[in-house]
């Protein structure tokens, strides 16, 4: 099971009476309006009360609270926001409860806007402490997890889930068990856990002492169904270990109920397989939830468990347990022959939780009558940044002054973490193009340049215009006023503002400007590789850790030559497995066993036409176990919401020791078509392949992400037609797995393009594999879609002030 690390690393107006209507149009919009280009009309909404800026203004059709509140420059010191209040057309005020627009920004409380929608913002009586907000406190002391990883209690679940965008780490031991888990709060109503169970004193192969005890890896998804009201309680389905070996399989339905002012938590439910009468039969590669396929048998071999929580104070939580595990039953349990051919005694559990940081959770419990469990866990929002992001602003050298204006912007914008500089000014409209190297969101890109050129933005010039390129092809355009940039302000009001009237579109692109300034003909990177091999025979836990490195040139438009190679220093990988029929991944130890490789020598094209559609081509050794070529195509639909193309490949085995030679003259080929939806409203995509992949095997591969400010959550899940292979271990099996891609901006106290994948996959076999391509179209138009550049306006998170 191989989980790898890596960086994945206008035109002048051409005729007078066009400018003429177009500077009255301009003129005519306010600072407090907007700017769109294309798109869906605007809302006109009002904010009242306690804000900086109190009046009319008019927002993008998907504005929000939050969007609203920083257009008006923000809460005044006295304002209560837990009395605001939203007014929808002759409807009654309905409570709109704020906070922070940081905070606000993606949360439940940060409500749509509708035309003519009121916010009113009450002001508290001076000295009044901050009213509370009703229920702020949510279920925070009772969503912390049980001993494998599920929110609820030791060996049970509850109805609680963990926070929408935030995950936890954790270990625990209750011998002869210790769990490794890591839980994510994937939606408002999704938890899913992945688990590791080792079996102490038991071996995992009985002539292999190397591999060290037994290991079952699970997953486990929680879904809320019902959330608590005032007198009916949150109710809940918790599905532990659907598919593979089903040793700790279970299926129930919980429902838990605060009771207020005690701060209790009560629980009860019911659940079969593990906790129920009888285990249940493994799967293999399929699924089976009886509560759905047969739900009376279910019922049949369900039994009750529950318990109780009291939290005391924020940091200290008490818990007891009824459990209905009858361990003696468990036959299919490893442990079961050697630790429980008797009952065990009382099924009462009891513990505390103490939590002395943040996000630190410690747990002891006495369980089972006669063990004592130890459990620590630790929980961190995701994509917050551990290091503040500070971009300095940009100051003007004394000698700089003097130049022109196109070559002060170009100076200062280069300065600040911009390339292909061009800059043109009609005395109505002042064009910039540039291409971002530094900042992650483009929307953020913008806010910098924008804030970077304000100082130089001559008195005559009425809108700036911006394109963002990648390699010098056109991927983003946005507009402001410029009443906008003059209002006096720098730094952060500044950049609210922008933020709050800038207007981007993704299509139908101006020709770039020509001739450019300050342009990258080479880049290279220097980074951490870190690649582990887990479950193998050999050894549970196998690893490397080195360094990757690649030189990049940019000989034309669209175009980059590329040589990455890898070092590794430390490196224990091996394998006794040998590779499968058709052998496309199954020998991946045997490329990852060798210290120093040529990861990829290429060269790859991109073409994009104004519309926009994009194709690629690259040739080389494409990736570390393949080379030969490979070409895509894509088509943004529907404003990005849909990306639409194809792809196809015709590749050789790359020798494992020698990085100029092949290992036959055998070809390898894909044909596939590609399809991507992107869905801002709950930040996730999901991407579908279909046709053939490189082991001559057709079908599908669906892959389902969540976006949370910088990272990415994937999982994916195959289905194709495996008769192609001969061998046991393909024939039947569906490829799957997680992944996680982190940006390095969220550790380094600066803006940064860079970010690592991390992913993780239960075997390694050869099912629904393709080509790991240099840069994927989908992934280089990326957040460059035009509904994601409209969500992530206004919603890039830079860290604290």
């Amino acid at each position: 099971m191989p989980c790898t690390l890596r960086s994945v690393p206008r035109r002048r107006c051409a005729w007078i009476a066009s400018c003429v209507l177009l500077g009255a149009a301009w003129t005519a919009i306010l600072p407090g309006t907007v700017l769109a280009i294309g798109g869906p009309p605007p809302v006109t909404v009002a904010v009242e009360g306690a804000v900086r800026r109190p009046g009319s203004y008019t927002l993008p059709r998907n504005a929000t609270l939050s969007t609203l509140v920083v257009a008006a420059g923000g809460y005044t010191d006295n304002a209560d926001l837990a009395a605001a209040t939203l007014t929808r057309e002759s409807a009654n005020p309905v409570a709109a409860p704020l906070s922070h627009p940081r905070l606000l920004k993606g949360s439940p409380e940060d409500l749509p806007l509708a035309d003519g929608d009121v916010l009113r913002i009450p002001a508290r009586t001076p000295g009044a402490p901050p009213r509370k907000r009703p229920g702020s406190a949510g279920y925070e002391p009772f969503t912390r997890p049980n001993n494998f990883g599920v929110t609820g209690l030791f060996e049970t679940p509850t109805a609680r889930l963990m926070p929408e965008n935030r995950y936890r780490v954790g270990i625990t031991q209750v011998h002869p068990y210790r769990y490794y888990f890591g839980t994510v709060g994937v939606f408002d109503r999704i938890e899913v856990n992945g688990r590791v169970t080792e079996v102490i004193g038991v071996p995992g192969f009985s002539n292999n002492n190397s591999y060290g005890d037994y290991k079952d890896k699970a997953v486990d998804a929680k879904f809320l169904l019902l959330k608590e009201r005032t007198f009916l309680p949150a109710v809940a389905v918790v599905i532990s270990d659907p598919g593979g070996t089903g040793i700790y399989a279970s299926q129930a339905i919980v429902a838990s109920k605060r009771i207020l002012p005690l701060d209790v938590d009560v629980s009860l439910g019911f659940g079969n397989g593990r906790l129920g009468t009888a285990p249940l039969p493994p799967q293999g590669e399929g699924f089976k939830i009886e509560m759905l396929t047969d739900p009376g048998k279910w019922a049949r071999e369900a039994l009750p468990f529950g318990g109780i929580q009291y939290a005391p104070t924020p940091w200290l939580s008490l818990l007891a347990e009824y459990s209905p595990i009858r361990y003696e039953r468990q036959t299919n349990d490893p442990a079961q022959p050697k630790y429980f051919q008797n009952p065990v005694p009382p099924p009462i559990n009891i513990g505390a939780r103490v939590k002395p940081l943040k996000w630190l959770e410690i747990d002891a419990s006495w369980q089972r009558g006669n063990e004592i469990g130890v459990s620590a866990s630790a929980a961190f929002d995701i994509g917050r940044t551990l290091v503040p992001i500070r971009d300095e602003p940009y100051r003007e050298p004394v000698e700089a002054s003097r130049a022109p204006l196109q070559d002060r912007i170009a100076f200062a914008l280069a300065d600040v973490g911009f390339s292909a500089i061009a800059v043109s000014e009609d005395g109505f409209t002042l064009r910039v193009d540039a291409e971002n190297d530094r900042y992650f969101f483009a929307p953020r890109a913008v806010e910098v340049l924008l804030a970077t050129i304000a100082p130089f933005l001559p008195p005559n010039v009425e809108y700036v215009r911006v394109q963002l390129k990648q390699n010098g092809i056109p991927v983003a355009e946005a507009a402001v006023s410029a009443s906008v940039l003059s209002g006096g302000e720098s730094g952060y009001l500044l950049t609210e503002r922008i933020r709050a009237a800038a207007g981007f579109r993704s299509v139908n692109f101006d020709a770039p400007l020509r001739p450019t300034t300050h342009r990258r003909w080479f880049d290279y990177s220097l980074e951490p590789s870190f690649d582990v091999f887990l479950n193998d025979p050999s050894g549970f836990f196998q690893y490397r850790v080195g360094v990757a490195g690649s030189v990049s040139a940019f000989p034309w438009r669209g175009g980059t030559a590329l040589l990455g190679v890898e070092g590794y220093p430390v490196n224990n990988i091996s394998t006794s497995n040998a590779p499968l029929s058709i052998p496309i991944r199954s020998d991946l130890p045997e490329y990852m066993k060798e210290n120093a490789s040529l990861s990829r020598l290429l060269f790859d094209q991109i073409v994009g036409t104004r519309e926009p559609a994009y194709f690629r081509a690259e040739a080389g050794m494409l990736e570390t176990m393949f080379g030969g070529g490979d070409a895509e195509a894509a088509l943004p639909l529907w404003n990005g919401r849909i990306l639409a193309g194809a792809s196809g490949s015709l590749v050789r085995k790359r020798a494992y020791d020698d990085p100029f030679r092949f290992l036959s003259s055998k070809n390898y080929h894909t044909a596939l078509l590609l399809g991507r939806l992107n869905v801002p409203e709950i930040d996730a995509s999901i991407d579908v392949k279909l046709g053939r992949f490189l082991a001559g095997d057709t079908g599908v591969r669906v892959e389902v992400s969540k976006f949370v400010r910088g990272v990415t959550l994937s999982a994916w899940y195959s289905a194709t037609d495996t008769d192609v292979f001969s061998d046991p271990y393909n024939q039947g099996y569906h490829d799957k797995g997680i992944s996680v891609t982190i940006p390095i901006r969220l550790f380094a106290g600066r803006d940064s393009k860079t970010a690592y994948r991390f992913s993780l996959v239960p075997w390694t076999r050869d099912v629904a594999q393709d080509i790991n391509r240099y840069l994927p179209l989908f992934d280089w138009i990326g957040r460059n879609a035009g509904v994601l550049l409209d969500r992530d306006q206004g919603s890039t998170y830079r860290g604290s002030r």
